[in-house]
């Protein structure tokens, strides 16, 4: 049994240390990271999942990004991921409860882009069971290297056309 806790909840050293086993030390350097620099990750849209003994078994973070349209209307969006699981623990349901627990969240959202999603993965897991899709991502450009197959989003809100998806910089009201 796992229980579902705000991320903000659990030790950020913790996470980065799960975030290093699920996916090497070497994950900074991947595209995701660019499209995210400088933001803070969302805290009502990011969670962990911890098991009966208290151990940490997973996380999912979102971050605020922006579509930039070629035209320049820029278009708010949320970056899913990374969704980490201990290695010992993957294929058992917990980033599919993730998953579930950050779209229930966005759902209810009043967030810029809580009804645009995107996300860099696997098209045949995430289009499966979440519904996200490339139908729209096609004229997409990141800063760095993807597979544009596994460029995916989903949200009534998901922009079409060329332009670059890149951090959004969330300010607090004056």
């Amino acid at each position: 049994m796992i229980a579902l806790v705000p991320l903000a909840q659990i030790d950020p050293q913790a996470v980065e240390a799960l975030l290093d086993r699920a996916f090497g030390a070497e994950r900074r350097a991947r595209t995701a990271y660019r499209v995210r620099t400088g933001t803070a990750a969302i805290a009502e849209l990011s969670f962990a999942a911890i098991l009966d003994d208290g151990r940490l078994a997973g996380t999912i973070q979102c971050w605020p990004v922006a579509f930039n349209r070629d035209s320049g209307e820029s278009v708010p969006m949320i970056m899913v991921g990374p969704v980490a699981v201990e290695p010992e623990l993957q294929q058992g349901g917990v980033g599919r409860a993730l998953t579930e627990r950050m779209l229930d969240a966005a759902a209810i959202s009043t967030l810029a882009g809580h009804d645009a999603l995107m996300l860099i993965g696997d098209p045949e897991y995430y289009g499966r069971f979440f519904g996200f899709h490339a139908d729209r991502t096609g004229g997409w450009r990141l800063p760095g290297p993807y597979e544009a197959r596994r460029l995916l989003a989903r949200g009534e809100a998901v922009p079409d056309g060329a332009g670059e998806v890149g951090p959004r910089v969330l300010q607090a009201a004056a």
